[in-house]
């Protein structure tokens, strides 16, 4: 027997023992009760949980997205509908009515498991809100209107909150230094090219608090969800656009990268990203955190629209202040690898078993690259010279306005503060010498043959992981990606693998000023491997 109703009441039918646990289920949700909440769930690997953001599958998983929600707004049920489907499992569908404003929906099938109802599995349409505050900080449709026509006319574009765009403040992620800002007077030459090509400003998106992070998270305005993997970090400090672009709200995001910002981010959510040249795109109206490794560079779902961002930002005809790149990149770049011994060894092993597997298939391809293995050094000789220079600029940068706001700045990014201002001038002195060599081996490296290698460890973390875990991960991650920033050469993450079901990103590494070659190598690459079976299982 079936009814409805259009009141909160339980329907005609409903089992009584089936309109309790509901009812227990709402008062649990309306007090944030995550013991209830789990209770009311069914254990196991088989539950089931999805909304918008993606679906979550395991009562683990369920519950360690559930602790991070930080609860659902007040609402009322404004209508329930009941189905049995078979003995002892029943459908409802109830229609939720938000004190402000909105209506919801959510459908649930339960299951009697001795004497009580459990959740097996759910789907949860939320109110539409006016705009996800994690991601955006503000947005248009569009926010700002390019060029009505030019080679980037059609696409969208989110601008990471670290870049001058004319009329708007500069708020680096964090609240109280939006609140001290000054509109803008001009906008950063690296928004403008994009304008002038075309591309229109979808918004301007949230970052790591003063890009100071490569986990994606922001203690003020909330995590941006991960695009592929719902209940993950999604990769930071360019976290905002990366989230954008891969969950099609925009295009392109407009980023930065000091040790990682765009590749990893770009990994975590198997999108295409990369790091330009150091110094080739101008820096002016971009908050700095550390000058000789900060650079701009991009993200995308594809490797085509990469492509056409590079060609014109890069290129003589698009961009206004770019050196002349292109010359050293209308050719094209070796169909030669180099796999840095000591970076895939850093990655988690099944990292290096999905890369291996990747050489494999281009091994066997039709069109096969030269592939060889070659040391470049210690990683961790790398990272000290970098974590110490990145750290005295970072101080010199924004110590004065951390120091005049004790408490403005959340607790993750305070401890990288503090430990920034511990760098003396003879530590930066000898971490500058230290990071000449290393330039120069990179410079050598590169040469005659582009690196290939994992872009991070592994997948995303959760975004319920311990601190220490998160930690561990960023020291993990930072000693594969920062080689590249030491470099300051161009980095590639290409999405082409796949590590327990999550996308990890394959970077490539080119010779300085090479930028647009390189994207021609990387679709070259992806290209080949779809060919593959190694391309089938990634589709």
């Amino acid at each position: 027997m079936t009814g409805s109703t259009d009141a909160a009441a339980a329907p005609i039918g409903m089992p009584a023992d089936l309109a309790a646990a509901f009812e227990a289920y709402e008062r649990a949700i309306g007090a944030n009760d995550l013991d209830a909440l789990d209770a009311a769930f069914a254990p196991g690997a088989d539950t089931m949980r999805g909304d918008a953001a993606g679906l979550l599958v395991g009562h683990d998983r369920i519950s360690a997205f559930r602790s991070v929600r930080g609860g659902v707004a007040p609402r009322t049920i404004a209508q329930i509908e009941y189905r049995p489907l078979a003995d002892d499992t029943a459908l409802i569908t109830s229609v939720s009515r938000y004190d402000g404003g909105g209506t919801g929906l959510q459908t649930q099938v339960w299951q009697r498991d001795g004497d009580r109802w459990l959740i097996v599995a759910a789907h949860v349409t939320g109110r539409t809100p006016a705009f996800d505050r994690a991601l955006w900080r503000t947005v248009g449709d569009p926010l700002y209107q390019g060029a009505w026509e030019g080679p980037l006319a059609g696409l969208t574009v989110a601008v990471k909150d670290l870049f001058a765009i004319k009329g708007y403040r500069i708020g680096a992620g964090n609240p109280t230094f939006l609140d001290e800002a000054r509109p803008e007077p001009t906008t950063a030459p690296a928004v403008a090219d994009l304008l002038r090509g075309g591309a229109s400003l979808r918004g301007i998106a949230r970052t790591d608090e003063f890009a100071y992070s490569i986990a994606g998270d922001n203690v003020h305005y909330g995590t941006p969800a991960n695009g592929a993997v719902p209940g993950t970090l999604p990769g930071g400090s360019s976290s905002g656009p990366a989230t954008a672009v891969a969950t099609g709200q925009a295009d392109v995001g407009l980023a930065t990268d000091t040790a990682g910002s765009v590749r990893v981010p770009a990994s975590y959510q198997g999108l295409w990203g990369l790091r330009t040249t150091h110094g080739l795109v101008p820096r002016q109206g971009m908050l700095p955190l550390a000058q000789s490794f900060d650079t701009v560079g991009w993200l995308t779902r594809d490797g085509v629209t990469l492509q056409r961002v590079a060609d014109w930002c890069l290129g003589y005809d698009g961009s206004e202040s770019t050196e002349a790149v292109y010359g050293s990149s209308q050719t094209d770049l070796p169909w030669r690898f180099v796999v840095p011994d000591e970076v895939l060894a850093a990655a988690d092993a099944g990292t290096r078993a999905a890369f291996e597997g990747m050489l494999a298939a281009l091994a066997a391809g039709d069109d096969a690259p030269h592939v060889a293995h070659a040391p470049i050094g210690d990683l961790d000789a790398y990272l000290a010279p970098f974590r110490a220079v990145q750290g005295a600029e970072a101080w010199r940068n924004n110590g004065a306005w951390v120091t005049g706001h004790p408490g403005a700045v959340g607790a993750a990014v305070a401890d990288r503060f503090g430990a920034a201002a511990q760098v003396s001038g003879p530590d930066e002195i000898q971490a500058r010498a230290a990071l000449v060599p290393l330039r120069a081996r990179m410079d050598a490296v590169t040469r005659d043959a582009v690196l290939l290698l994992p872009v991070v460890p592994g997948p995303a973390p959760s975004r319920v992981a311990p601190p220490a875990e998160i930690d561990r991960v960023r020291t993990a991650t930072l000693r594969m990606t920062t080689p590249a920033a030491v470099g300051g050469l161009p980095a590639l993450a290409v999405p082409l693998l796949r590590v327990g079901g999550a996308p990890v990103g394959v970077g490539l590494v080119s010779a300085a000023d090479t930028d647009i070659a390189l994207v021609r190598l990387g679709r070259r690459l992806a290209r080949a491997l779809t060919a593959s079976a190694f391309g089938r299982t990634m589709s």
